[in-house]
């Protein structure tokens, strides 16, 4: 049987994986979510103890990705995870493990996920979607354009994924003059000509809700082919479960032992992902949001309201990419926490999207979040640049403002004989300002990152206008 996706608001049809790989929202305005997790036993992980990543990512990806034939799928996994892509290792990392355990002392884990070509952990998934998107318009004989926003890791992760793609353009919105010169100039000096970047006068979100209004124009996402690849795409949550699975294995040496993840946490899609392994199965005992300032997450995992701030009232950090007021993987969560019910989630997000707050303790589901496993702490730029220190003088290992958040909320919930895995989000050299001031030096970067600022850029700033993007698109966007 074809596994199906639902919308998590219950008013579209179900479909499968290929259906909706290109989309993002659904057409009644929900994300999309299998109709069932695939349940892997004590004997299945016992099994898989001992595969490699990408044996892994087949085992994992080919229950949810059922409608591409099994060889297919294989081959875009095999030609997806290599030491090729993934080669920014520390010296004592193996390029091969791609999501290396880097040990910070008994128990106390780094998950390295960030040695993908942009220097993101958004490269595991994003990677796989750009060999999965070509396969799929290929097969069709389609071309798509992509419409996304960022607040700094997915859309480099995303443009060097798409760049050269036959049939694909993208089209990606970042907060004018609020990334790192890093990650600006990662994602504006590619001269790729199926690369748009567009700066918009606004903050993340303003960027998020613009490519929202447009999946919700039926009519427009139908004539202009708008595909998308922020975690809202289910293809990029699903490719993300597979080092859950890989860092469990690393991690322990029995299915008998539980695990903590500490995950920073932006958009959701992350500690969504965490979610999913456990309701496949994966003995995680604690999966752990760690916000920064932005501590919207944080908030409704200790009282149960969850309440956007808008953009008003959205920080600008230094951890820019958790810059986040309204984190639309979050909805997948609250889906399964109240029972898979459209209706309500209709209500909720309606709330939500006229600048509300909703409130699950007054609802009965509150005390529900505690048997997910789920629970969080925030950060703030003080305790950030402590943490780097910290990590630095103990370890000699530099570790990212949004690894520092990660890892100082882990240390709150670091508990004997439970290992604590904290996801590293990106390498140091990102943000190499913040690591000045921690550390009063600057990282190192990879040979191929040199001198990188100093390219040539290509962008459009605009308002943040949705009429303004869309009138943008419509004259560049692929026939």
């Amino acid at each position: 049987m074809v596994m199906r996706y639902i919308s998590t608001r219950g008013n579209a049809p179900a479909q499968t994986f290929t259906q909706i790989l290109l989309g993002g929202l659904a057409p009644d305005g929900g994300l999309y979510l299998p109709e069932t997790y695939p349940q892997f036993s004590a004997n299945d992980l016992t099994r898989m103890r001992g595969m490699n990543y990408r044996e892994l990512a087949f085992e994992i990806l080919s229950r949810y990705a059922d409608d591409i034939p099994a060889e297919d799928l294989r081959a875009i996994i095999n030609k997806t995870y290599t030491a090729e892509v993934y080669c920014n290792t520390r010296p004592d990392e193996n390029a091969e493990d791609i999501t290396p355990l880097h040990t910070l002392e008994p128990g106390l884990h780094l998950l390295c996920l960030s040695n993908g070509p942009t220097l993101a952990f958004k490269d595991m998934a994003m990677q796989l979607l750009g060999n999965l998107f070509e396969y799929v318009l290929d097969k069709a004989g389609q071309n798509i354009n992509i419409l996304g926003a960022t607040s700094g890791d997915t859309g480099s992760s995303a443009e060097y994924a798409m760049r050269g793609k036959r049939g694909i353009r993208v089209f990606m919105l970042s907060p004018h003059g609020k990334m790192s010169r890093f990650q600006t100039a990662q994602m504006f000096s590619l001269q790729d000509p199926n690369i748009f970047n567009i700066a918009i006068e606004g903050v993340f979100d303003d960027c998020q809700d613009i490519v929202k209004a447009v999946s919700n124009d039926h009519a427009y996402k139908a004539q202009y082919k708008i595909g998308a690849v922020n975690s809202i795409n289910w293809g990029r949550v699903a490719a993300q479960i597979v080092y859950y699975f890989k860092g469990y294995f690393a991690a322990t040496h029995s299915n008998d032992q539980q695990v903590n993840f500490s995950v920073p946490s932006g958009n959701f899609g992350n500690v969504c992902a965490g979610h999913i392994a456990r309701m496949m199965g994966l003995p995680i005992k604690h999966l752990i949001v760690a916000t920064n300032e932005n501590d919207v997450l944080d908030e409704f995992f200790k009282t149960g309201v969850y309440r956007p701030r808008g953009a008003a009232n959205t920080y600008h950090t230094s951890s820019p990419s958790m810059d986040i007021s309204k984190a639309s993987n979050f909805e997948r969560f609250v889906a399964d926490l109240g029972g898979r019910d459209g209706e309500k989630l209709r209500s909720w997000w309606s709330v939500v999207d006229q600048g509300g707050a909703f409130d699950l303790s007054q609802e009965g589901l509150f005390e529900k979040v505690a048997d997910y496993g789920l629970v969080s702490g925030a950060s703030n730029h003080a305790h950030r640049m402590e943490t780097i220190r910290d990590t630095w003088e103990k370890y000699g290992v530099m570790i990212d403002t949004h690894t520092a958040d990660g890892l100082k909320v882990a240390l709150e919930y670091h508990e004997p004989g439970t290992p604590m895995l904290c996801l590293e989000t990106a390498l140091a050299a990102k943000f190499e300002d913040a690591i000045h001031e921690a550390l009063g030096r600057a990282p190192e970067r990879p040979a191929s990152m040199e001198g990188l600022e100093r390219l040539p850029q290509r962008f459009d700033v605009m308002a943040a206008d949705v009429e303004v993007v869309k009138r943008f698109v419509a004259l560049h966007a692929a026939s």
